[in-house]
């Protein structure tokens, strides 16, 4: 697979070329996928994708393997076990944030039926197709990131700015941000039609 074109960002390191090709940009309409996702691109704030790719199956170790339920009930001697955790990233306000967006997210669930109704509702339930050139020159942020980091701080949320949902929305296929000429970019159409 490797005479592919693929967005540049992954190029180069296998674990980021299989995320792309199998994950990224794939619409996401499950609540626990929603939530792992979630949690690791609150982890990412301030670091590189790959650096949590490389760690993701320790977070899942770590975090009970994202059950929400779970770690919306962790006590403060899990917190600190996390913390001691050299797998994940050890970062206090990240972990919290964890358990805080957990009992957030199902109150969230409780309301709509489901974090996905509640999330997709934001693009009217249709992913939106973007016409990305040049994956550096993609948005990094939009309205309607603004808006749902917004809603979601509002709710609670910690380490959701826009960035970072602009990031969760991209990864769950929220939005097709896959550059013209990646063989994916067809794919994730074909996928929404």
């Amino acid at each position: 697979m490797s005479d592919l074109i693929r967005c540049g960002w992954c190029v180069g390191d296998p674990l980021y070329e299989a995320y792309h090709d199998h994950e990224w940009g794939v619409p996401v309409y499950d609540d626990h996928t929603l939530f792992e996702f979630l949690v690791l691109e609150t982890f990412q704030a301030g670091l590189s994708w790959i650096t949590i790719l490389r760690k993701r199956e320790n977070f899942r170790e770590a975090f009970d393997d994202f059950d929400y339920k779970k770690i919306a009930e962790y006590s403060e001697d899990k917190i600190q076990e996390l913390l001691l955790n050299a797998g994940i990233i050890r970062n206090k306000l990240k972990v919290r944030a964890t358990v805080t967006n957990a009992q957030a997210f199902m109150k969230i669930q409780e309301e709509y039926g489901s974090f996905s109704k509640y999330i997709w509702s934001f693009v009217d339930h249709t992913p939106i197709q973007n016409t990305v050139l040049d994956y550096k020159k993609a948005p990094s942020t939009t309205e309607i990131s603004d808006k749902l980091s917004k809603d979601l701080k509002k709710r609670g949320f910690k380490f959701v700015g826009s960035t970072v949902i602009y990031a969760h929305m991209q990864a769950t296929g929220m939005v097709n941000d896959h550059q013209e000429d990646c063989f994916r970019n067809k794919e994730i159409l074909a996928i929404q039609e």
